[in-house]
This record gives C-alpha cells, structure tokens and sequence, in this order.
C-alpha cells in the first residue's frame, strides 16, 4: 500500500502526460475514481482539442458523478455535449446533466433551482432524443420534480395562511399562491389540498372582513364551496366544507339556495 501510494505522489508530479493518461484510464477501470478524477482534472486541460480529449471529459464527468460530486459532474457532462454534439457519449451525457440537477434537487421547503433546472433538462433529452430507451424514466422523474414545485408551493401558500392577519391579508396571499400553483400544475396530485385552502382561505377573510366587504367574500365563499364539492365530492374536507359554506351563507343577507 505505501509503494502504491508513493507512485501515486510521484505520478502526481510527472509532466509525463502520455503515462498520466493511461494511469488515469486504469484507475478508472479499476473503480478507484478519486484518483482517477485527480489526474483527469489535470488531464483535460493538458488534452483539450485533441482525440483523446472527448474520453477524458467523459471519464472525468462519471468519475466525479460516482463520486457524487453531482454539482461539477453535470457541468462536465454538459460542456461534453456543447462540445462534441455528435458524441457517441452525448446522449448519456444529457441525461446525466439532467440527473445530476434531479440529485441535486433539495427538500421542498428549500430553493427549489435545482428542481426546475432538471426539469428543464429532462425536457431537453426529450426533445433531442425522442426515441431514447430513456424517455419513460426522464418523464417519470420530471413528474416527480413537478409535485415538489407544487408541494413547495402549498407549503408557500399555507405558510401565508398561518400566518393570517399578521402585518397583512396574508388570506389574500394564500389564496393567489395556491391559485398559481394550480394554474402551472393543473394535475397536481395536491390539487385537492391546493383548493380546499383556497376555500378555507376565502371564507376566513369573509368572516374577518369590515363590513362593506363581507358580504362580497362571502359570496366569493360559497362560489368557491361549489366548485369544490363539484370537482371532490368525496373529499376527506366535505364535512369541514360544509360548515364553511353554513357560516359563509349566514353572512349574505338575502338567502342562497
């Protein structure tokens, strides 16, 4: 192991480039990608325009993505398609950029960047290679990607609920954050959510109005009542709904059938 690691050092510091290449190539084979990334770092500088420059971007890419240094990985991968389009690697690299975005991708109640990026880039393979054996998983990923800009959004607009009168219509907030949402994301799989705060949302605000203004929201209310019984009439909310349009309907002055 120490005469290992003393021909390393000593590799390291060759300016024989030729034997830094097949060095590199032999760690990567052997699946010792540290130290394969280390001399292909160097190597890619050293190699760029020539014929051995296209396998040393890509071994240095997948060396850094198994690595899970996914942030330089897939800007390696996309400088190798910027740079050789017709690559036999160019349809893997694509994907890879996209993928390492999808790794990249935080928790919803984080920056959601990541997230659109490789959706973004997903949609992108898609375009290029609409034949590719990877088109199912490239489209299973970006619905994935969806509901969490979707879930971070319900997370934006409840938060705006919670937070109610506090220095504000927060209500008013709420109910346009989730309206966007369900406007970007119609088929969201938290669109049941999505409108019944929309709903919760409205009726609040009806009952916290002044009084010039409640009747109005609460007519806002109960329209909002009906459209959502109409697309979730077996919604776990129905019971919660029904008191909302009771209280939004006592409100308006002259009955509502």
């Amino acid at each position: 192991m120490l005469a290992s690691c003393s021909e390393y050092q000593r590799l390291l510091k060759s300016t024989d480039y030729e034997l830094k290449y097949n060095r590199a190539m032999e760690y990567y084979k052997a699946e010792n990608y540290t130290r394969a990334a280390t001399l292909f770092e160097e190597l890619i500088g050293i190699y760029r325009g020539s014929d051995k420059a296209e396998i040393i971007t890509y071994s240095y890419a997948d060396a850094l993505y198994r690595l899970k240094d996914y942030m330089m990985a897939a800007h390696y991968y996309q400088q190798l398609v910027r740079t050789y389009p017709a690559s036999d690697y160019a349809e893997e690299c694509q994907f890879m950029t996209a993928y390492c975005k999808y790794k990249l991708s935080p928790k919803p109640r984080l920056d959601q960047s990541y997230t659109r990026q490789s959706i973004n880039d997903f949609q992108l393979f898609i375009n290029m290679y609409p034949n590719s054996n990877r088109i199912a998983e490239s489209t299973r990923l970006m619905d994935e990607m969806r509901d969490k800009l979707v879930y971070k959004s319900y997370l934006n607009a409840k938060l705006y609920f919670d937070l109610g009168t506090y220095r504000g219509n927060n209500y008013l907030s709420a109910v346009i954050a989730a309206q966007n949402s369900l406007k970007e994301f119609p088929d969201t799989k938290y669109r049941e959510e999505l409108s019944f705060l929309i709903l919760e949302a409205k009726h609040i605000q009806a009952v916290k109005s002044i009084e010039e203004k409640q009747e109005d929201r609460a007519r806002d209310a109960v329209d909002e009542y009906y459209s959502f019984i109409n697309e979730f009439p077996e919604s776990k909310h129905l019971k919660k709904a029904e008191q909302i349009y009771k209280e939004s309907s006592a409100l308006i002055k002259e009955e509502v059938n």
